[in-house]
């Protein structure tokens, strides 16, 4: 808009000075961008064991603009670090890359990001040296020294039994650097069979369905290298491995005269609770949809169909500690109320996956057992018997939590003093009894109320619950 009384202030060549200065500092502004910087870890660092020296002068990531690339110095604590794994922070990474006097974008050199003490994502030049159990990162910075950090591939941290990896940045012309013996053109996966595989429910908490969710953006390209490996455990779960991967599993600790090489390389499982993941991540229904392909499942859901007149329930059977004592007392009360009942004893991993998917209502004192749950089709119901004592807590955690998830409806049923062996065992103003609170400790819950305890549920009491289920499937 024209003022004139603001014109005439000024004369004619003032106003074409002013003119000109304005216009400068418009196309300045247009054309101007913020300076490069480093991507820093949102969080507090993990306190790991971590070595860097004088990375000085190295090029650093920029965020898509184009400028000409100045050295920049860098705080060695700020690079390779491993971010807290705290739910409420954000990750970020340290990416790497070169570009050319004109602003153009060249070749990634590498890139590591590092979310724990347990998890590393790694792209670029990756050299695997299983004699000294070291992966190994080739750069091209000529002022990059040595960094390294320890990596324990596994969920579950200070887990016995899970061997340790480092983690090494070195010059490409670094004599130390070991020459390829193997180049692989698929991206790789690094984890451990250690920890507490063996235990069906650490076998999909710790292992399977973090290897779902690790490898799931990069589908059945991706090849399992597996350290402290266990045949065995590959034999029992093939069907769900040849699901996640058309490659062999590598035994990576046999591979000690060799060195492979990879462009893309994922140390570490990504974990966040208990058959639960993140909002963003590849849900547990993804995760149900591949076990229904790998096992030849039949029923997706529950039919809500009042017609069909016997709806089949399940007790998985325990045979040394948990035991459901008065067991068939409540089966016989599950048949009068028009049950079928499925007989709860795992034989062959294929066949039982079929028998629980056959049900309607899955029961069983807190155990491994209850993981079979994985394989009920959506809608169904789980019945957990939580024991006596300090349990609750795990319980919940490890069954109750993951069953919405799957689309399942989830009951428990919590085990009174009169209704546990302890109450036989134990005098009735013993601390056990009385104040269970005082045992909270992991070990002492795991030696008194889980290792020592039996239960018989109040059969009145466990026939509402059974009610209950029938009505979640056919009126909720």
């Amino acid at each position: 808009m024209h003022d004139p009384i603001f014109s005439k202030s000024f004369t004619r060549t003032q106003r074409h000075r002013f003119g000109a200065i304005f216009l400068c500092f418009i196309i300045a502004l247009a054309i101007s961008k913020p300076p490069l910087h480093l991507l820093s870890p949102i969080g507090d660092a993990v306190k790991t064991q971590l070595s860097i020296n004088n990375v000085g002068n190295m090029l650093l990531v920029d965020d898509g603009g184009r400028a000409n690339i100045k050295p920049i110095d860098v705080n060695p604590a700020e690079y390779l670090q491993l971010p807290s794994d705290d739910a409420q922070n954000k990750r970020t990474s340290t990416t790497i890359s070169a570009y050319s006097d004109n602003g153009i974008k060249m070749e990634k050199k590498h890139a590591i990001i590092c979310k724990n003490s347990n998890y590393c994502k790694i792209e670029g030049d990756v050299r695997i040296d299983a004699k000294s159990s070291t992966i190994l990162v080739a750069t091209s910075f000529a002022n990059m020294t040595k960094s390294w950090c320890v990596i324990e591939p596994y969920p579950r941290r200070g887990t016995s039994r899970v061997k340790k990896w480092r983690v090494a940045t070195l010059e490409k012309n670094d004599i130390s650097l070991p020459i390829c013996t193997q180049h692989h053109t698929h991206p790789s996966l690094l984890f451990s069979m250690g920890g507490f595989t063996g235990n069906y429910f650490h076998d999909f908490a710790d292992i399977l369905f973090p290897l779902h969710l690790t490898s799931s953006q990069i589908q059945k390209k991706v090849q399992f290298l597996a350290t402290d490996y266990k045949q065995w455990w590959i034999n029992k779960f093939d069907k769900i491995l040849n699901k996640l991967t058309k490659h062999n599993i590598l035994d990576i600790d046999r591979e000690t005269s060799q060195v492979h090489c990879y462009n893309e390389l994922q140390i570490g499982l990504k974990f966040h609770k208990e058959l639960l993941t993140l909002n963003s991540s590849p849900s547990m229904h993804t995760f149900k949809v591949l076990l229904r392909e790998a096992y030849s499942l039949k029923r997706e859901r529950v039919i809500r169909d009042i017609n069909v007149p016997m709806p089949r329930l399940m007790i998985i059977d325990r045979k040394r500690t948990r035991v459901l004592t008065n067991e068939h007392q409540v089966l016989r009360i599950a048949r009068k109320l028009g049950f079928e009942v499925v007989e709860g004893v795992a034989t062959d991993l294929s066949r039982f996956a079929e028998a629980v998917n056959s049900c309607d209502v899955l029961v069983g004192v807190h155990g491994a057992g209850l993981t079979n749950m994985v394989f009920l089709p959506d809608n169904a119901v789980v019945i957990q018997v939580i024991p006596f004592g300090g349990v609750d807590g795990f319980a919940r955690l490890d069954f109750g939590n993951p069953a919405k998830g799957m689309n399942l409806r989830y009951l428990e049923y919590k085990i009174r003093e009169n209704e546990s062996s302890l109450s036989r065992k134990y005098s009735r103003d013993h601390p056990i009894l009385r104040k269970p609170e005082l045992y909270r400790n992991w070990d002492q819950v795991w030696s008194i109320y889980l290792n020592q305890q039996n239960v018989s549920v109040d059969l009145r009491r466990f026939k509402g619950i059974l009610v209950e289920a029938l009505t979640l499937l056919y009126y909720k």
